[in-house]
């Protein structure tokens, strides 16, 4: 079949599904697209260990909201239903809506994503949500979310993370001058994505489904993924590899690299950690009167050449293979459109269009319509507008990343350490990147009850005595 026929196909058919299939759907402000699956998925509940929800995890060990949940836990044994109260509907998706919470008696508030398990079943969706429970129990990450506690009852599962008052940054993106982010702005969303997504691949999870809209801004500025339904699971073990032959190659490769073209207005897009000190007190001149009777020490070039370089982690799971159809059509990279079967690379693509839509407001490939966007994608070469100009780090940086042949695609083989050796992210300091001064620190939000917001779902006050928790009716 040719390109532009199945391209059509596609277009026509993508909420198809067969029943004797596993389906990934995606639903998002800008399009989506569904298609049944014959992926090679890894789903073996044996690769994965079993959670317990009353286990601190290291990076929320001192967050009141966690202690909260303990007391309550404590006290009551086992939460549910009975111990939150729905105040407002954030938003929703293909398969579960999410509401903000409060915990009864705490004033702590909650995200809780409520998945009606009749209606998933009869979509063949509950694959889809037990994934995504099972990504989230194994996540402990400052830019990815924490699950509190997970709990079902006979109608409803129920997941309960943490409530990002910030928003998304496509919200975001929109009340910025011209609808999009200056170039350190994005420098600092990314870099905290390039860490997020890092330690994803790291646990052997693609995630498949960024955009703006999956990427929740927190109440000190800094960022969290969302949104694990659409992520493919695979077994994967990280492993140490020498560094010295990728360092001699990345020096080659750039030694002709031109990191500030001389036509260029220089930036001033380095992320300094606000807790940092300025340590310039210490001058050459300090240094030189305490080294008067010593012998003259080597250049500081000829002791790095003496240095063996150390490992380097090599976090990339270049052997999982999918045939799966899903994703944002305007984010598809190339191999999903042309089912020529993907794997992690997919999430460098998505990337690229990420970083082009941050930076110039709208993605590269967009069409007339779904049809059009996808034939636009596999065939169209990469352009950047007139305007804005955007630094040229920056531009090589997407050209890596949006490259139509996975293989050649930046971070193919050695994942988010190639992308952090890029000039782009110059200055950035990632061990310390949680100490940076974010673009944006969100308004304190006043939270309330609205009630317009709560349906579709209805709360019953009574508590049944038979089941013990809230009820819900969908309507």
């Amino acid at each position: 079949m040719a390109l532009n026929d199945r391209l059509i196909s596609t277009a026509q058919n993508v909420s198809i599904s067969k029943s004797t299939e596993k389906t990934d759907c995606i639903e998002s402000g800008k399009s989506s697209v569904c298609r049944g699956s014959t992926s090679t998925d890894l789903s073996d509940e044996s690769n994965y260990s079993s959670f317990s929800s009353h286990i601190s995890k290291p990076h929320k060990s001192n967050d009141s909201r966690w202690e909260a949940i303990q007391v309550v836990r404590s006290k009551d044994g086992v939460l549910g239903l009975n111990h939150f109260r729905l105040l407002k509907r954030l938003g929703g998706g293909d398969i579960g809506s999410v509401y903000l919470c409060e915990l009864s008696g705490m004033k702590c508030y909650f995200a809780m994503k409520v998945m009606d398990k009749v209606s998933l079943e009869g979509r063949n969706k509950l694959l889809r949500a037990e994934t995504e429970r099972e990504i989230l129990q194994c996540l402990d990450h400052p830019f990815l979310p924490t699950l509190y506690t997970h709990f079902e009852t006979d109608k409803f599962s129920c997941l309960v993370m943490e409530f990002c008052p910030g928003g998304d940054l496509h919200m975001l993106r929109q009340r910025q001058p011209a609808k999009r982010f200056c170039e350190q702005a994005v420098k600092f969303y990314v870099a905290e994505i390039l860490l997020a997504m890092e330690y994803l691949h790291m646990l052997g999870i693609v995630y498949r489904d960024l955009k703006p809209e999956n990427v929740l801004v927190r109440e000190d500025g800094h960022i969290m993924l969302s949104d694990f339904d659409l992520s493919l699971r695979c077994t994967f073990n990280p492993t140490m590899v020498n560094s010295s032959n990728n360092n001699n190659n990345n020096q080659a490769k750039n030694s002709n690299y031109c990191i500030q073209p001389s036509c260029i207005e220089p930036t001033s897009c380095i992320i300094q950690p606000s807790c940092i000190v300025p340590t310039s007190c210490f001058s050459p001149k300090f240094f030189k009167s305490k080294n008067n009777n010593k012998k003259p020490t080597k250049p500081k070039s000829e002791i790095n050449n003496q240095v063996t370089p150390l490992p380097e982690l090599m976090s990339e799971p270049t052997g999982v293979r999918s045939m799966s159809f899903v994703g944002t059509h305007e984010y598809l990279a190339p191999e999903i459109i042309k089912n020529e079967g993907h794997g992690s690379a997919v999430d460098w693509w998505t990337l690229g269009i990420f970083i082009y839509e941050l930076l110039f407001g709208k993605t590269p490939f967009k069409g007339s319509n779904n049809r059009a966007t996808l034939t636009n994608v596999v065939g169209q070469p990469l352009r950047f507008p007139e305007s804005p100009v955007v630094s040229f780090p920056a531009r090589d940086l997407i050209r890596g990343l949006l490259v139509k042949e996975p293989k050649n695609r930046l971070a193919y083989k050695r994942g988010a350490t190639e992308i952090k050796q890029h000039p782009f992210f110059e200055g950035v300091n990632w061990a310390l990147i949680r100490c940076a001064s974010p673009p944006e620190v969100p308004k304190a939000v006043v939270v309330g009850v609205d009630r317009n917001d709560v349906s579709p779902v209805k709360c019953v006050l009574e508590k049944t005595e038979k089941k013990g928790y809230l009820e819900f009716d969908f309507f």
